[in-house]
C-alpha cells in the first residue's frame, strides 16, 4: 500500500513537471518545475531506514570496557576485525566524512592538502633516526626484494623528503601540507574501542618555514585552526601545554576532552586558564622548614642500621620525608650507529622524599631515556648496596659535554635553596645529615623533574590544582629543525646563503573526535553527538507506517526538511514505536520528530535527545523549528 500510495504520487508529479515543461518551453513555469523536480528528487533518494544497515545490539560486547566502545558497537558504527583494527559500517562512516570534511574546510583555509602512502622505505626513517627509535610501534615489512619497509604511523619523514627535493628558496616558503588519511601504530594492547588501535585516520599537517617567527605563525594558524575545528565538532575541550615526547621539537599544546576513559591526565585550575598534560605540569609548593644544622654544620655520619626507605629512615630519625633526599640511580644507553657498540653513561637524580619523578621530564632534561641502573652498577658507582644512595664523595660532571666521562647528577628544583637535608651516605647502615645542595656537593643541573600531585598551588594563581583523565583529540609540536637537519633539507635565504628551514608538525585524530563526543554525551540508553558530526540531523519517526495517514505525514515532513537542506532519516520499519524510540535513543541522532496521533490536529512532537525535551510543533512550522535551532547551532 506504501509502496503503491508512493508511485502514485511520484507518476502525479512527472506529470506535473511534464506539463510545467511544456508552459516553460513558452517562457512559464521554470521556478515551479525547479521546486517540483527538487521535491521528487528528495522523495526518491530519501534515507529510509527499512533500506538501510544499520545493525543495533541490545547488549555490549563483553570486552567493552568504555562507553564509546559500548555504544558504537550497539549503534552499529563499528564492528570489529581483530585487535585494534575496525570496520566503519554505514553510520559510523557517515560521522567519520562529516567529521573530515570539517577538518578539510578549515584546513584548506591555511594549507594545501595532500595524498601520501602509507608503506615507506627504510631509507628515510633511518634518515630521521626513528627506524630504531620507534621500536616495536613500527609495523615493519619487506618486499619481494627483501628491501625494508614499514607502515606510516606519521608523516614527518615523507614530508621533509619532499621538501628536501623540491623547496630551493626562501621564495617558496613559507609552506603548510596536511592529508587525511590512514595511519598504523603496532599497539601492544589495543583496547577501549578506537581509543586505542592498531589502524587509525589522522589529519597531519606540517610547516616549513624560513626561521622561528615565521614558525611562531604557522603554529598559530594551526593553534586557531583547531579550535574552529573542535568547536564545529560541537566538543568541550580544553588545550594544555604537552610534552613532545618521540616527536621532538620544543614548544607543544594538546587538546583534550575530560572523560573517565582518557589514559591521559591533565592538571588544570580551575581559578584561572591554566592546563598542562602531567608529563609537563608545574605548580607551587609551599614553603618547607629546613631542620637546624648539628654540630659544626658539615655533613654528619649517623647510623642507620636496616633503614633503606625514605619512610623507614624518616621515621628512625624523627623528621619528616620532606627533609630527604631521595636519590634515583639510573643509566642511559646510546648506540654507535657507525660501531654498533652501546655506550652508557650514569644519570643520578635526586628528589625531595616525598616527591616522585616525572620520566618525561626526565627524559627531556636527559635528552634521551632512561634505565634503572643494575646492582653492579650501582656498586661501581657509589660502592654501596642501594637503599644507602646519596651524592657525597662522587665526581660529578660539571658540563654535560665536556665532562663525558663523568656520571650526571641532577637535582630536582624543589631541592633548589633547601639546606640541611638528609641523604645515603653511600655506606650500608649509614646516613648523612647537614647536606646542602651547592654546598656540600655540586649538581651538574637543577631541572623540574617532579609530578605535580592535586592540591598543590596553581603556578600562575596558587590556587589548588586538579587532576583529570582525559583524551587527546589534537596535537600540535614546534618541531624546530630535527627532521629537515637530519635529512638535508636547505633553501637559500634572502641574502643567498643556505639555510635549514624551521618546521612545525600538527595531528588530529578523526576517531577521537568521535570517541570523545560520545563520552561526554551519553546516558543509559545511548548517546547523543552534536548535529554537525551526527549520521543524521533529525530522524522522523511514524509510529505506525500501516496508518496511511501517518505515513504520508512522515514522508511530507522528511521530504521538506531534506528539501530546506537538513539531513534526515524516515524510521518507515514495521515496528512497535517502543523499539523504533530505543533505537533513536540509540544511535546518536540528536533530534526525533514524532508522528503520531496528533497528526490529526496538525501536530508533532519534537525530541531533544540530549534532555529528552519534548515539545509540539506544528506540521507547517516544523522547517522553520529546525531552522532556528538546529541552523542557530551551525
Amino acid at each position: 500500500m506504501r509502496l503503491q500510495s508512493f508511485q502514485q504520487g511520484w507518476e502525479a508529479g512527472r506529470k506535473e513537471i511534464r506539463c510545467y515543461n511544456n508552459r516553460f518551453q513558452n517562457g512559464l513555469g521554470e521556478t515551479r518545475v525547479a521546486v517540483l523536480a527538487t521535491r521528487y528528487t528528495v522523495l526518491n533518494s530519501m534515507h529510509r531506514w527499512s533500506e538501510l544497515f544499520i545493525p543495533t545490539l541490545r547488549e555490549a560486547p563483553a570486552d567493552a570496557d568504555v562507553a564509546s566502545h559500548k555504544f558504537l558497537v550497539r549503534a552499529g558504527y563499528i564492528r570489529q576485525l581483530a585487535a585494534g583494527i575496525y570496520s566503519y559500517l554505514f553510520l559510523g562512516n557517515r560521522s567519520f566524512n562529516k567529521i573530515m570534511g570539517i577538518v578539510r574546510q578549515e584546513m584548506d583555509k591555511i594549507g594545501q592538502e595532500f595524498f601520501l602512502p602509507v608503506l615507506h622505505p627504510r631509507e628515510i626513517w633511518e634518515a630521521s633516526g626513528r627506524w630504531a627509535l620507534m621500536g616495536d610501534n613500527l609495523f615493519r615489512l619487506k618486499d619481494r626484494k627483501g628491501a625494508d619497509l614499514c607502515l606510516g604511523f606519521t608523516a614527518e619523514e615523507l614530508m621533509t623528503e619532499i621538501a628536501r627535493r623540491e623547496l630551493r628558496s626562501y621564495k617558496q616558503l613559507p609552506q603548510i601540507w596536511y592529508q587525511i588519511a590512514p595511519k598504523f601504530r603496532d599497539e601492544p594492547r589495543p583496547k577501549s574501542g578506537l581509543l586505542r588501535v592498531r589502524q587509525f585516520m589522522m589529519k597531519d599537517a606540517y610547516s616549513f618555514d624560513i626561521d622561528a617567527a615565521g614558525l611562531d605563525v604557522s603554529y598559530k594558524k594551526h593553534y586557531d585552526t583547531y579550535r574552529r575545528i573542535f568547536d564545529r565538532c560541537g566538543l568541550k575541550y580544553m588545550v594544555v601545554e604537552a610534552d613532545s615526547g618521540a616527536m621532538g621539537g620544543k614548544e607543544s599544546h594538546e587538546f583534550m576532552v575530560r572523560t573517565p576513559a582518557g589514559e591521559d591526565q591533565i592538571v588544570s585550575c580551575d581559578g584561572c586558564n591554566y592546563a598542562a598534560n602531567i608529563e609537563k605540569a608545574a605548580s607551587k609548593l609551599e614553603a618547607v622548614e629546613d631542620l637546624k644544622p648539628e654540630g659544626d654544620g658539615k655533613p654528619l655520619e649517623v647510623h642507620t642500621p636496616g633503614q633503606k626507605t625514605i619512610e623507614d629512615v624518616a621515621r628512625f630519625l624523627g623528621v619528616s620525608p620532606k627533609n630527604k633526599i631521595k636519590t634515583l640511580a639510573l643509566m642511559a644507553d646510546e648506540k654507535d650507529e657507525k660501531t654498533g657498540k652501546v655506550k652508557s653513561r650514569a644519570i643520578v637524580v635526586l628528589m625531595r622524599g616525598d616527591h616522585q619523578l616525572n620520566e618525561a621530564k626526565l627524559n627531556g632534561a636527559v635528552g634521551q631515556a632512561t634505565r634503572p641502573m643494575d646492582e653492579n652498577e650501582i656498586k661501581a658507582l657509589f660502592k654501596s648496596p642501594a637503599g644507602y644512595l646519596g651524592p657525597i664523595g662522587i665526581e660529578w660532571a660539571k658540563d654535560t659535554k665536556k665532562d663525558a666521562a663523568l656520571p650526571v647528577l641532577l637535582v630536582d628544583k624543589a631541592l633548589e635553596g633547601r639546606a640541611n637535608l638528609i641523604a645515603g651516605a653511600n655506606k650500608e647502615d649509614y646516613h648523612l645529615k647537614n647536606l646542602t645542595p651547592g654546598k656540600d656537593f655540586h649538581p651538574t643541573a637543577f631541572a623540574d623533574m617532579r609530578a605535580v600531585t592535586a592540591g598543590e598551588g596553581c603556578p600562575n594563581c596558587g590556587k589548588a590544582l586538579r587532576i583529570d583523565t582525559a583524551v587527546e583529540i589534537g596535537h600540535i609540536f614546534k618541531l624546530g629543525e630535527r627532521y629537515t637537519q637530519k635529512m638535508g633539507a636547505r633553501v637559500l635565504d634572502k641574502n643567498g646563503k643556505e639555510v635549514t628551514p624551521i618546521m612545525g608538525s600538527y595531528g588530529i585524530g578523526i576517531e577521537r573526535i568521535l570517541t570523545a563526543a560520545v563520552e561526554q554525551s551519553n546516558d543509559e540508553n545511548g548517546f547523543w553527538l552534536p548535529p554537525s558530526i551526527a549520521p543524521f540531523e533529525i530522524v522522523v519517526t511514524p509510529t505506525n507506517v500501516k496508518d496511511e495517514t501517518l505515513l504520508k505525514a512522515a514522508i511530507d515532513i522528511a521530504a521538506h526538511l531534506e528539501s530546506a537542506g537538513f539531513d534526515v532519516i524516515l524510521d518507515d520499519r514495521n515496528e512497535r514505536p517502543g523499539v523504533k524510540f530505543k533505537d533513536a535513543d540509540l544511535v546518536g541522532i540528536p533530534y526525533r520528530v514524532t508522528v503520531g496521533n496528533k497528526v490529526t490536529e496538525g501536530t508533532v512532537e519534537v525530541v531533544l535527545r540530549s534532555t529528552r525535551e519534548v515539545r509540539d510543533v506544528t506540521i507547517a512550522a516544523v522547517v522553520d523549528h529546525f531552522q532556528g535551532t538546529l541552523r542557530a547551532q551551525a
